[in-house]
């Protein structure tokens, strides 16, 4: 399939550790878009083929944002035999991660079996909730990236890879502070591109799920016990306006996946949590197009990287 991104994409449960049960992969569609079936509802972004490339994009915009790290963490080939991606998505990173560990078995868990059937002997993925019991061996590293406003429990989510983790293993988490923010004031409440993305953070608080676990997570990691505990705050540009030209990229890629999800994700939410009209959704998101097409402004969004190590056994 040749996608809205320019890639061609074959997607399928071969991957899988075990049988899928029908129900998993009994989608339900809201608004022309495909949703998770198993936990409906504990997430409210859509899993349909246009969204599995949108996370692909991302994927490789943030890869190039941080010239090519697949993580951060200082992590020894020779001590790396089990690594886990929560939440996985299209299972992209964890297949890049074992062929840079060939000798390390890579499992990805995600809500909906939607990964890629092509992927080295090493990975294997699941059909788990992350925020669901943990069970099964420790890892040596655990990997967590794009789940603001997925996850209803933070603390207890780090918590768990910190209990799952081996001693002297790292976590690292890549996540966001969804409020959009300009340093030169050019981004102002009376935008409608404003509007929308404190709408969108509103209706994730309503629904549970912080639209903005980045800054928080330092804390989150020295509490469950973490030590070596780094964080580095990266802000991504939105829309072509940064003069720089590796940023100016940075900021178009950006700018392309914000208006394929605009949609996706906004109008499920504006309907279902505030109660709006189809229409009065629609009309918002088309000013929004607009505004950040014209670059009517200069906004930027945080990304958050933080890792920590648990600390050996005594």
């Amino acid at each position: 399939m040749k996608g809205l991104y320019g890639c061609s994409f074959r997607r399928s449960i071969s991957a899988y550790t075990g049988s899928v049960a029908s129900s998993v992969v009994d989608y339900p569609t809201e608004n022309g878009r495909r949703y998770h079936a198993f936990r409906h509802g504990t997430y409210y972004g859509p899993n349909d083929e246009q969204e599995l490339e949108r996370l692909d994009f991302m994927s490789n915009l943030l890869i190039k944002l941080t010239k090519g790290k697949l993580h951060h963490a200082p992590l020894k080939q020779e001590k790396v035999h089990r690594i886990l991606d929560v939440g996985t998505g299209t299972g992209i990173w964890a297949v890049e991660i074992a062929d840079m560990f060939p000798d390390a078995e890579v499992i990805g868990n995600d809500l909906s079996p939607v990964q890629t059937t092509w992927v080295p002997p090493n990975v294997k993925f699941e059909v788990d909730d992350v925020e669901s019991p943990w069970v099964g061996q420790k890892y040596d590293f655990i990997f967590s990236r794009f789940m603001a406003g997925a996850i209803a429990d933070w603390p207890k989510l780090v918590k768990n890879t910190f209990e799952n983790t081996n001693s002297g293993g790292w976590v690292e988490f890549q996540d966001w502070d969804l409020l959009y923010r300009s340093d030169d004031g050019s981004l102002t409440e009376d935008h409608y591109s404003m509007k929308m993305d404190r709408l969108f953070m509103e209706c994730s608080r309503k629904l549970g799920r912080d639209p903005a676990p980045g800054p928080q997570l330092p804390q989150w990691m020295h509490d469950a016990g973490f030590i070596n505990i780094h964080h580095k705050k990266i802000r991504v540009p939105l829309g072509t306006w940064p003069r720089d030209p590796h940023l100016k990229e940075i900021g178009h890629m950006n700018m392309i996946q914000a208006l394929d999800g605009l949609e996706a994700y906004n109008l499920r939410l504006y309907t279902g949590v505030l109660g709006w009209t189809k229409e009065e959704a629609l009309a918002l998101f088309a000013n929004v197009r607009k505004e950040m097409r014209s670059n009517a402004f200069h906004a930027m969004i945080d990304y958050h990287v933080v890792y920590g190590q648990v600390p050996e056994a005594k």
